[in-house]
């Protein structure tokens, strides 16, 4: 069993603390993405989870067994992706992808076939004998993830693989990737700060800043119920807007759930029955994106502000098409959208009054 768990998980290196107490737990088969901007700790926790970094403190467990700080990596059952692929340059992709086999001293004759059942996986098997410079960078990929496959690890440890490709091939990567992990059904951490990324590959995710797991769900928890207001606003293109509510709350809803009053036949229901919040956008600059436009504006008469809440407002084209910079429409959010976050501590409130 794959199963990983982190108990108080501390790294720190000279006084700066990189990872600051994360305790998590990666059940087996589970497709796990870490998720955070750069320098938030992700890359170092998975380091020590593969063995390249040992912690300051706390523990590591893989497959039930703890695993001490001197078990070296190639003993804990793990195999790890990085974003450089770390490909031989003088080897071909068949040596290349056979190289840990040759590590362990694994007879020559059981090695041609796990290389080639790897090389099929991915759809790379007419390029074993191409070396890393005769292959695009989608096929590198593939070569560095059969040369993972062909160990038959406990765990996976994908750091950022498909930052190096175009984003045409990152999508299909993507969607390939996703498919091969429920495939072998290998245990997987996924490092990225692409929230694109973590929304579509991830069973959970597990937000990270400051060396702090924010927040731990599915996408759509993550999403729609975001701990914090960090959460809040890292995840979602464009983030979800927050108002100042009182003077303790802040209120924030996201922008595709901020529309024109009239519109929804149910999204927002009609004015007076209560179960929408009325707002009045004064609209600004609008952002043409194909099916979609964004409407950057302010909220007029929002109590005594001198200078009004900006907010963003993510309409299809045929919702914004009459809508004009410049002028003011009534606009609301469905009450079900408005989540309430404490000013001081940033920390969601369980409700609040809108």
């Amino acid at each position: 069993m794959g199963r990983v768990e982190t108990r108080g998980l501390r790294k720190e290196f000279g006084g700066v603390t990189a990872v600051d107490g994360v305790d998590l737990a990666i059940e087996d088969g589970e497709l796990l993405v870490l998720l955070g901007p750069s320098g938030c700790g992700k890359t170092t926790l998975m380091r020590m989870i593969a063995g390249l970094e040992a912690p300051t403190a706390g523990e590591i467990y893989i497959a039930g067994q703890l695993v001490d700080p001197d078990v070296p990596p190639r003993a804990r059952g793990v195999a790890m992706v990085f974003q450089s692929y770390a490909l031989y340059p003088h080897k071909s992709a068949f040596a290349n992808i056979a190289f840990p086999l040759q590590a362990r001293r694994t007879p020559a004759a059981a090695i041609a076939p796990r290389v080639q059942e790897a090389a099929r996986m991915f759809g790379i098997g007419g390029l074993l004998d191409r070396r890393p410079r005769q292959l695009s960078g989608g096929e590198r990929q593939r070569v560095a993830l059969a040369r993972a496959v062909v160990r038959d690890p406990e765990v996976f440890l994908l750091d950022e693989p498909l930052s190096n490709l175009d984003a045409k091939l990152r999508a299909t990567a993507r969607d390939e990737l996703k498919q091969f992990q429920r495939q072998i059904g290998t245990t997987t951490i996924y490092v990225t700060h692409d929230q694109v990324e973590a929304m579509g590959l991830g069973d959970r995710i597990a937000v990270m800043n400051a060396g702090k797991v924010r927040q731990v769900g599915t996408p759509q928890e993550v999403y729609d119920d975001p701990a914090d207001t960090f959460v809040a606003t890292f995840l979602g293109s464009p983030p979800m807007n927050l108002v100042p509510w009182d003077d303790e709350t802040l209120l924030g809803f996201r922008p595709e759930h901020f529309l024109p009053a009239g519109v929804a036949n149910g999204q927002v229901a009609g004015a007076g029955n209560g179960d929408a919040l009325r707002l009045s956008l004064r609209v600004r600059r609008i952002e043409y994106l194909g099916a979609d436009r964004l409407l950057y504006g302010v909220l007029e008469e929002w109590g005594n502000r001198a200078e009004p809440p900006r907010v963003i407002a993510r309409l299809p084209i045929s919702v914004a098409a009459d809508v004009r910079e410049g002028e003011a429409y009534p606009f609301a959010v469905p009450k079900r959208a408005l989540r309430f976050f404490d000013r001081a501590t940033g920390m969601r409130k369980p409700h609040g009054r809108a």
